[in-house]
């Protein structure tokens, strides 16, 4: 089960220097459910990540779905940082995945003053995939 994004705000105010929370950042990367292999492709590829990072995405019915994220990077921070994005997002209907500040977010646990601005950017990237994805469920439905 992934760690909500509560817990990793609770935990992040806990955890006294960055060190300890790039630790704690790889951790919840290694918490990450198993990524399909038939998702490693060009489709599921997050362009603008310095670092391979594939996204799968689920949507459910109606007209505004819940949708679901699958997850991956090949590097363990980039992993991490993804876990952190789908806590925020996935399982969540389109219409508040749409509605939700993912940079205040970013900037409560201070990744934006922490991480390299090639994975920041990335960090951008993937979170506008998944706006993208949430708003096509919606004009879908």
């Amino acid at each position: 089960m992934m760690t909500s994004i509560e817990t990793i705000r609770e935990d992040f105010a806990f955890l006294d220097d960055w060190e300890e929370r790039y630790r704690y950042i790889i951790d919840l990367g290694n918490d990450l459910p198993e990524f399909p292999e038939s998702a490693r492709d060009e489709r599921h590829k997050v362009r603008g990540c310095v670092s391979q990072v594939w996204l799968h995405t689920e949507i459910g019915e109606g007209n505004d779905p819940v949708v679901t994220f699958q997850g991956d990077s090949d590097a363990h921070i980039v992993r991490g940082l993804v876990a952190i994005v789908l806590s925020l997002f996935s399982g969540r209907r389109a219409s508040e995945i749409l509605s939700i500040d993912a940079e205040d977010t970013m900037r409560a646990l201070g990744l934006d003053e922490h991480l390299t601005p090639q994975r920041a950017n990335g960090l951008r990237a993937m979170i506008h995939r998944i706006k993208d994805e949430a708003g096509t469920a919606m004009t879908a439905a």
